[in-house]
């Protein structure tokens, strides 16, 4: 589905001298700390950043607090194990966090599900990385509610995603495990998914479309570390510094990556990306981007099928992000993609 970008995108540069905790419209900017360097992206060495994206209501009516990151290096990835050095508190240090970090903003990858009696508490999360230390907070503040599932400019929806033919539809954001694989180091174990989108149900400009629900497509500097991606301030507000249905009429093949946006080709209407999330080795991935078409047809579930081989015996958790023509982060409105995680136990060769 098309998400118009908003006209916040053009505030975007003149943002680079605010801290990243703003919604714009909603509260007023914050200048950053004393002593938070502009700096640009480094290759290696830098910061990785948590970010809130926000919180809201799943479907069954759990909360969740939705969480990226931004890792400020442009080719250095990181693997920080659970434990000091990558801990949530209180309650962790475990909440499902990835270990592996990927280059650039990531969106969306994982969410905390939250009692009933949560209240005002907060989840503080603390990341070191190349010897930088990213303390920042969550909790269910007011003017960072989401509704994951429709946006309120234009009606746009997250996609459908599902592990087998027959398996139950997921949208929005990744609450448990989806589905637990069995490998054997250094054999490709097949990554298989079917995905459907539907259009948005009206634009901004269209008589009624503009002012209809919470108007959110204003905002696409987004949160957490986007002013950082953008300006290259920290997120977080500086280093050491703590912020408190059934299958369709048809099912169509993944394209190549050569069929999608920019590409050469058509825009695609789903785009599957699949990502290391945890686990002790690399992984590598046939088809990281997976771009399908639905060749006008809705209702189409679309299958994409790929494999990834694990170059040592292990528990890995693969991260897949499925966007719909709005892109990553639904543009930095915060709404509409899905995200799902899937196991992979991993055995010695010959074993």
């Amino acid at each position: 589905m098309h998400a118009l970008r908003s006209a916040g995108s053009a505030l975007a540069a003149a943002s680079l001298l605010v801290a990243s905790w703003v919604v714009i419209g909603q509260q007023p900017p914050t200048p950053l700390p004393p002593g938070v360097e502009l700096s640009p992206l480094g290759v290696s060495g830098q910061a990785v950043w948590p970010a809130f994206e926000g919180w809201g209501p799943l479907k069954d009516g759990t909360t969740v607090l939705l969480i990226g990151y931004f890792n400020r290096n442009k080719e250095q990835e990181l693997d920080i194990p659970i434990g000091p050095d990558n801990n949530i508190e209180p309650g962790g240090p475990d909440y499902g966090q990835p270990t592996h970090f990927h280059t650039g903003r990531q969106w969306g990858v994982f969410a905390i599900p939250l009692p009933k009696d949560f209240g005002a508490r907060k989840l503080t999360w603390t990341l070191v990385a190349n010897g930088q230390k990213a303390v920042v907070s969550f909790w269910t503040n007011p003017p960072y509610w989401i509704d994951f599932f429709r946006h309120g400019a234009n009606g746009n929806t997250p996609p459908l995603v599902k592990f087998s033919p027959d398996g139950p539809e997921l949208a929005g954001p990744p609450k448990n495990v989806v589905q637990t694989l069995s490998g054997v180091a250094g054999q490709p174990v097949t990554l298989k998914m079917w995905a459907s989108d539907k259009p948005a149900t009206y634009e901004p400009e269209s008589p009624g479309g503009a002012g209809r629900g919470r108007g959110r497509g204003a905002d696409t500097t987004g949160r957490g570390a986007d002013s950082a991606a953008r300006g290259g301030a920290a997120a977080g507000r500086g280093s050491n510094f703590d912020v408190s249905a059934a299958v369709g009429r048809s099912s169509v093949a993944a394209t190549s990556p050569s069929a999608g946006r920019g590409r050469g080709g058509p825009p695609s209407d789903v785009t599957i990306i699949w990502k290391k999330y945890r686990g002790p080795g690399e992984v590598r991935i046939a088809d990281e981007e997976i771009r399908l078409l639905n060749k006008g047809d809705v209702t189409a579930v679309m299958e994409a099928t790929t494999s990834a081989t694990f170059s040592e015996p292990g528990e890995y958790w693969l991260r897949a992000q499925v966007n719909d023509a709005s892109g990553n982060g639904g543009g930095g409105d915060q709404c509409c993609w899905t995200t799902a995680h899937v196991r992979v136990i991993v055995k010695p060769a010959g074993k």
